[in-house]
């Protein structure tokens, strides 16, 4: 898996909502770690995602904490371990800014919910029988990845190969970081416990959802709105 770092793709506006949105999560696994297993379990049950439930229209029990189909909601803030979280919190902190930027608050949060509620319904009619409650933002994040790209493909991405001994930085571009993390998806061993149909479902969600919701660009210039392949290297510095 390839790690990136940082994108060079500079923003104009400080991400607000971006922040919020790991803020919340970052609260929200705080007080999952501080619950007693039993009632942790209770928690994910209530709040988690499960296909049977969605595809049928029914709370099996026990009762979700917002009405289903509300469980797609307060699944996408739960989360099912460290590792879990930071992944999908790094991946928001270095793709979301952009797309908060080009999209304003109120869209991108609408986009962050709209792919995230695409991907769990792509991972419950794959699997409608199942009775395992999915947990994560990893829908919403994928639709995060798929507006990126969309917008910014030539943007260059500050990649970590992870080859022991060596561990090489590379620049690529969006196009091909995420379009090797998109491929990705569907190398995932069976019984990985990766819900990989809310990743593609959310990844191809944002790459249509996020032209609909972009606000037109200026006259005289885009005002960060729709961008036409962005793209951000440093300058080389001068010779004498």
């Amino acid at each position: 898996m390839f790690i990136p770092l940082r994108d060079h793709n500079p923003r104009l506006r400080f991400p607000a909502v971006t922040l919020l949105l790991i803020g919340i999560n970052a609260v929200a696994w705080l007080y999952e770690i501080s619950l007693g297993e039993r009632a942790r379990a209770a928690l994910v049950l209530a709040g988690g995602a499960i296909p049977y439930e969605i595809v049928n229209h029914v709370d099996i029990g026990p009762r979700n904490l917002l009405p289903v189909p509300g469980s797609i909601l307060t699944s996408m803030f739960l989360h099912g371990g460290w590792m879990h979280l930071i992944g999908n919190m790094w991946f928001l902190w270095i793709f979301g800014d952009n797309i908060e930027e080009t999209l304003g608050t109120i869209r991108y949060v609408l986009f962050y919910l709209l792919t995230g509620t695409v991907g769990a319904l792509a991972q419950s009619y794959s699997m409608p029988d199942s009775l395992v409650p999915m947990v994560g933002a990893s829908g919403a994040v994928a639709g995060i990845l798929g507006g990126y790209v969309m917008l910014y493909p030539r943007a260059m991405v500050v990649t970590l190969i992870p080859i022991p001994l060596l561990w090489p930085v590379l620049d690529l571009p969006a196009w091909f970081f995420l379009g090797l993390w998109f491929l990705g998806q569907f190398l995932l061993p069976t019984g990985s416990g990766v819900a990989w149909m809310a990743h593609v479902g959310g990844f191809l969600a944002g790459l249509g959802a996020v032209r609909l919701l972009a606000r037109p660009p200026a006259a005289g210039g885009d005002d960060r709105g729709v961008p036409v392949d962005v793209e951000y290297i440093p300058p080389r510095p001068r010779r004498w």
